[in-house]
């Protein structure tokens, strides 16, 4: 089957439910609260998700117990997204995520998981070895990892490409809803172009946005599409200034005070179609994102001015990134935990 006949096939259905999507998004959307946290509809799913994710990806700095207590500690505070993906520890978070959740209602909870492979075998084999590492049947929602240049995503979309794996064990029953995640503007375009995804995982993030304008065709397009946003790198501050002392080993620097937290997120979610945002990988900063949360409201003009303050000479932790990407250089990193990684 030729590509282009392909990408009609598979995505025909899932364009025709964006016609009829509902028009109300992110900060315009009603919100129920679970525990005193939001939560908001997934686009056009209609699935209720906490708008603070769990960010597997943490699970790679603590011990098995602690892993436990964080898990349920969130579900009880009113989380009910959990993210994580294969690349994160190879495999150790999804073992200590599938672990943790142990004893928690399976249809109480929202299960996200990703792939970096490209190909149908490949997809199809790591999607089987996440599922027995989360100890589960099913995902709510499955996405391409860290879709970078339009080659690979045409890879993956194309015919043999991990889509087709994706498709197949949705009509197992395997895979709910489908997405992708990405960290240059070139590979989310090209991947919503060429296929209605039901969520966009994006930097959604005030530093790139004020900056650069980082975000804002993404965001169009989720918008017109009716794809549900998922924000990734909310608190992001930029890259750390190059004579200032880090405060935690990590490869970009995030806001830290409450009162900072409370904007950023208010920022992430004040923008259209945004349904929920991961923190960085760290658990001190997941409880103190879902304290910010509680407290959400949209933004107004003196929260955006203080925030256009605090983005003012940051350094972006995605130029590099996106101007390899237009040179079809591949990507590279120094950071100790690379985008890469964290997606």
């Amino acid at each position: 089957m030729k590509r282009r006949t392909f990408l009609k096939t598979v995505g025909g259905a899932a364009g025709a439910a964006a016609l009829t999507a509902p028009s109300l998004f992110g900060a315009d959307q009603p919100m129920e609260k679970v525990a005193g946290l939001p939560r908001r509809v997934l686009g056009r799913t209609g699935q209720k998700l906490s708008v603070v994710g769990f960010p597997g990806l943490a699970l790679i700095h603590y011990e098995q117990e602690k892993c436990n207590a964080a898990v349920h500690d969130a579900f009880k505070r009113g989380v009910n997204y959990f993210d994580v993906a294969p690349a994160y520890g190879n495999g150790k978070c999804e073992t200590k995520l599938g672990i943790g959740l142990e004893g928690l209602d399976r249809s109480h909870y929202f299960l996200a998981c990703k792939t970096k492979k490209r190909d149908k075998a490949g997809a199809r084999q790591e999607l089987e070895n996440s599922l027995k590492l989360l100890k589960t049947d099913r995902f709510d929602l499955y996405q391409l990892h860290h879709l970078v240049k339009p080659a690979e995503v045409k890879e993956a979309l194309g015919p043999g490409g991990a889509i087709e794996a994706i498709l197949e064990a949705k009509k197992e029953g395997k895979v709910k809803w489908i997405g992708f995640s990405a960290h240059t503007t070139k590979g989310a375009l090209e991947a919503m172009k060429a296929f209605r995804f039901d969520t966009v995982m994006f930097p959604i993030n005030f530093v790139e946005y004020y900056t650069r304008d980082f975000g804002k065709d993404v965001l169009a397009l989720a918008h017109e599409q009716g794809a549900a946003v998922l924000a990734i790198k909310p608190l992001s501050w930029g890259t750390w200034p190059k004579d200032g002392k880090k405060t935690r080993e990590w490869w970009y620097r995030s806001v830290e005070e409450p009162a900072d937290i409370e904007l950023a997120m208010r920022f992430a979610l004040s923008q259209p179609g945004v349904a929920a945002g991961i923190p960085p990988s760290f658990l001190d900063l997941l409880d103190r994102t879902i304290e910010a949360a509680k407290a959400f409201k949209p933004l107004d003009a003196p929260a955006i001015e203080k925030l256009k303050e605090m983005a003012a000479n940051q350094g972006s932790i995605f130029l590099r990134e996106e101007q390899m990407v237009a040179l079809n250089q591949t990507p590279w990193s120094p950071y100790p935990h690379s985008p890469h990684e964290c997606v």
